[in-house]
């Protein structure tokens, strides 16, 4: 049974929904792209959150951006994915959310990205926030009104 089954959507926070920081894929400030790159390739996922030491959260990156940092004037230059560094090609322009935001805050947010990471206060990793759970959601809720109505 899911915990958001018997709440009204403007009761569920962004906490209920997210996927826990211990189960999502990361890399870190100075990793090589090419574990970054392993990474992505190995998850499945175009993008993953970029963690400092200290698990803070920093930025996201994803295959175009590293494969952007490796494309030269008439190839790709791979060998140049062990030489860069994640912090040098990484989007630190990225938005964020909080455990406590709510359900419409986090439906905003995800229209323009397929997943939104969420911190705390002090910019620790919480989790993910994905389109999917939210359109989930949004489902289980129209489903559940329509036979309620009926």
């Amino acid at each position: 049974m899911s915990a958001t089954q018997d709440k009204e959507l403007t009761d569920i926070v962004i906490g209920d929904l997210m996927i826990p920081s211990e189960k999502v894929a990361h890399v870190q400030l100075n990793n090589p792209l090419e574990h970054a790159l392993l990474i992505l390739v190995k998850s499945g996922y175009s993008a993953v959150p970029v963690l400092d030491s200290s698990y803070k959260l920093i930025g996201t990156i994803g295959k175009t951006s590293i494969l952007n940092n490796v494309l030269g004037l008439e190839r790709f230059e791979m060998e140049a994915l062990s030489d860069i560094q994640v912090q040098e090609a990484m989007n630190t322009e990225i938005p964020c959310l909080q455990t406590t935001d709510s359900f419409l805050e986090g439906l905003k947010v995800v229209i323009n990205y397929p997943f939104v990471c969420v911190a705390d206060e002090e910019g620790y990793f919480d989790g993910l926030l994905t389109r999917r759970v939210i359109l989930k959601q949004l489902k289980r809720d129209y489903y559940s009104f329509k036979t309620d109505t009926e």
